[in-house]
């Protein structure tokens, strides 16, 4: 599983002085038009929509679970003008130091109809921290608390849409109507809720959790922070995934149930990051966890953080079976690679005519080879004692071929959909592990 994952922000101060402005958020160009629509993609259970800085359009993860807008990951043909820049710290979730980064105020974020003209920005300097590996496509940074602080953010995962209305008291009946709506906390400029958390049957407890549209997982749990939190023993280490202070590991189990009022999820997967993940984390007062995209997918959602609450309505995914990777292997997209492939001449022809011994011939070719650019995978994790281990499989062979289909013909998340399907599903994979060729094969296997 893929998933993208937090920062807490600390900055040194220099001393060279730099002004801050007031910063007045994403605002309707139009202050007539009621709303503005901006479309998104979802993978991994995250949304990415695409936005401009300074006038160079990139792609954006939004995540309620984040303060402060991070960039990072710019290829050379993004050339985005910053001001005001001074050096910072950047830390966070992971089990390494903290990362150098810079500040920079007063730049311009857009997307068509809405505006923030005075934005701070924090940038990330390692150019391998990078995310886009983990989710297949590029992805240049992290957009937070600033995008839903003005507005009113509906996001609809069914038709994959947001809608920021500009007043919603015009439509309000309209609006609300299907919906269930719940009380929220905004702590730090991130949204909290109070959920109801079973680890056993009967063991019902309330639990503070951070609505975390950053995290793909459906639940996370610090078993430290409440004597109610208790491992159940049937569970797995696993790698959960990574934050700016490096990896983060931890178990993963099913609990007896997850609910929100009577929105009662049965038996969802549940990560338990271990301690030494989160222990820069700075953490809100009786904060026990997250809830995430796994559980926010299965409803078309509604943050109005100006007047504490959010909205609910089911989507067509509320009832999907909660599953995970079953291979035990991680694999991220690792570069572009030229593949040379053979084309039809129903779609590409050539035809020479020429003469010998003063008869016409003609030649016709039936095919033509074309070169395109097309994505490397490579396994960049393996979970012990997993049925991806015990086949043989290791950390950085490059994927050849999934059940004979050569792994560039696949996106990563048909990849990862392959990974966590049925128990018992028979999966074969082709590598090249330093220059040999190589196979293997197994089949998955429900480890809770």
């Amino acid at each position: 599983m893929n998933r993208i994952l937090k920062c807490v922000i600390f900055i040194i101060v220099m001393a060279s002085s730099v002004e801050n402005y007031a910063q007045n958020g994403f605002q309707f160009d139009d202050k007539s038009k009621s709303k503005v629509i901006i479309p998104f993609e979802v993978i991994n259970n995250l949304i990415f929509i695409p936005m401009q800085i300074n006038g160079v359009e990139l792609n954006f993860l939004l995540d309620s679970g984040v303060e402060e807008t991070v960039l990072f990951s710019l290829d050379e043909k993004n050339e985005v003008n910053f001001f005001n820049v001074k050096k910072i710290k950047l830390t966070g979730l992971g089990n390494a130091e903290s990362i150098d980064g810079l500040k920079s105020s007063g730049n311009k974020l857009s997307f068509p109809g809405l505006t923030d003209y005075n934005h701070d920005l924090y940038i990330v300097l390692d150019q391998d921290f990078n995310f886009s590996s983990n989710i297949g496509v590029p992805v240049n940074g992290i957009l937070g608390y600033h995008f839903f602080k003005n507005h009113l953010v509906e996001i609809d995962y069914d038709k994959r849409k947001i809608t920021v209305h500009n007043d919603e008291a015009k439509s309000k009946k309209k609006m609300y109507k299907g919906f269930k709506r719940f009380d929220i906390s905004i702590d730090n400029n991130k949204p909290y809720i109070v959920a109801s958390i079973a680890i056993k049957k009967g063991s019902d407890f309330l639990a503070k959790v951070l609505v975390d549209l950053g995290n793909s997982d459906a639940v996370w749990l610090f078993h430290h922070k409440s004597d109610a939190i208790v491992i159940p023993e049937k569970n797995f280490e696993d790698f959960l995934g990574r934050g700016f202070s490096g990896d983060i590991h931890g178990k993963r189990a099913r609990i007896d149930h997850f609910s929100l009022d009577n929105f009662i999820f049965r038996n969802p997967l549940v990560a338990f990051p271990d301690t030494m993940s989160i222990k820069k984390v700075k953490m809100v007062e009786n904060r026990v966890g997250s809830i995430g995209g796994e559980i926010l997918k299965r409803f078309t959602v509604m943050l109005d953080y100006e007047n504490g609450k959010m909205y609910l309505k089911k989507s067509s995914h509320y009832d999907s079976p909660f599953n995970y990777n079953m291979s035990g292997i991680e694999i991220h997209h690792n570069g572009m690679t030229w593949v040379q492939e053979k084309v039809d001449f129903k779609t590409v022809s050539s035809v020479t005519t020429y003469k010998a011994n003063g008869a016409e011939a003609t030649d016709t070719n039936s095919f033509r080879y074309k070169f395109e650019l097309k994505p490397v995978y490579s396994i960049a994790n393996v979970r012990k004692d997993s049925p991806g281990e015990l086949s043989g499989l290791k950390k950085d062979d490059v994927i050849i071929s999934i059940n004979n289909k050569p792994g560039h013909r696949y996106t990563l998340q048909q990849i990862n959909h392959i990974l966590k399907s049925e128990e018992g599903k028979f999966v074969k994979i082709e590598v090249d592990r330093n220059g040999v060729i190589m196979k293997f094969s197994f089949r998955l296997k429900n480890m809770l």
